[in-house]
């Protein structure tokens, strides 16, 4: 079969998968970002609870598989009565697992925002609420937009531990073609094409135009 006929006859199937890897991609994306400014607020808190619970939370997913975390939503937490449907917890594991990655990211990028800024906010006599919104966020953004654009490509990349619980993302779809057809270059060939074109044609572009925006809207283009 040439890979023309190949194309032709399985590149729907490739197509429909990468459409459902995509929307892992986002919703996982959406959590991630949820949970990890959450999380990176959090661990700043003078609270020790509070400090404490992001921290262990940040630990156990970081220091842990996130094939790990998939089977334990998907096959472990419905014997305590919490049950997921598959693409659901397929991209709820990704999202909390990168989300503990993110909340890295926001602290350090908070902490990094010049002290300065900190001091002329206080003496604007602004409420911590108010400082961290309007003067203390925005700044930490543009630091921290470059390291979150290569938490999405990993989480892109992640989205693929997904077909082991059978949902029927680009890698299922690759795989299950490859086991009825054995035409493993041309299968996973044109799996790792379409990761490629959506890291490289959408999740490289999109974070650098968001930077580029905040770049302007903070005066600094």
């Amino acid at each position: 079969m040439s890979y023309g006929d190949f194309l032709t006859e399985f590149g729907p199937r490739l197509l429909s998968g990468a459409i459902v890897t995509m929307q892992q991609a986002v919703l996982a994306s959406v959590l991630a970002i949820a949970i990890a400014t959450l999380m990176g607020l959090m661990r700043l808190s003078h609270n020790a609870v509070v400090r404490g619970t992001a921290t262990v939370y940040i630990e156990i997913f970081r220091g842990t598989s996130l094939l790990v975390q998939l089977f334990w939503i998907f096959f472990v937490l419905p014997l305590f009565g919490i049950s997921l449907e598959k693409f659901t917890a397929g991209f709820v594991a990704v999202g909390m697992n990168l989300g503990a990655y993110g909340a890295e990211v926001v602290r350090g990028a908070i902490q990094a925002v010049p002290k300065g800024q900190y001091e002329a906010a206080l003496a604007l006599n602004m409420s911590p609420a108010t400082r961290m919104r309007r003067i203390i966020l925005p700044q930490a953004l543009m630091i921290m937009l470059p390291p979150w654009g290569n938490l999405l490509i990993e989480l892109l990349k992640g989205t693929a531990l997904v077909a082991l619980i059978s949902v029927s993302d680009l890698m299922f779809e690759a795989k299950q073609i490859n086991g009825t057809t054995f035409l493993s270059i041309e299968a996973f060939g044109s799996a790792l094409v379409l990761y490629y074109v959506m890291a490289r044609l959408v999740v490289t572009p999109g974070m650098r135009s968001l930077e580029r925006l905040m770049s302007r809207r903070m005066g600094r283009a």
